[in-house]
């Protein structure tokens, strides 16, 4: 549990000043983070209730050959080309 001499000692050392209204609510925050992490700490690294928990899977759709454009046929418009690809300028 962390006190307010605690919350005090923590803000000297980083030379930070709290006030008397403020020291109660950095107390409590301070105490539900250390709550938090101490849950964290009692979960069981081996515990596998974790896996998928929103029971998601993937929906893969089949893939579907459709017809594409003709390679000249899309380049025959442009400025320069080089071996059936677009020739685009070196940007600096």
């Amino acid at each position: 549990m962390v006190t307010h001499e605690d919350i005090l000692n923590i803000a000297n050392l980083a030379k930070l000043s709290v006030s008397p209204e403020e020291l109660d609510e950095l107390t409590k925050d301070m105490n539900e983070i250390i709550g938090f992490a101490n849950t964290i700490n009692d979960a069981c690294p081996q515990a596998t209730d974790f896996d998928n928990i929103n029971g998601l899977s993937n929906a893969f759709r089949e893939d579907i050959v459709v017809p594409s454009y003709d390679r000249e046929e899309i380049l025959k418009n442009a400025e320069s080309q080089d071996e059936g690809y677009f020739l685009v300028k070196k940007r600096m």
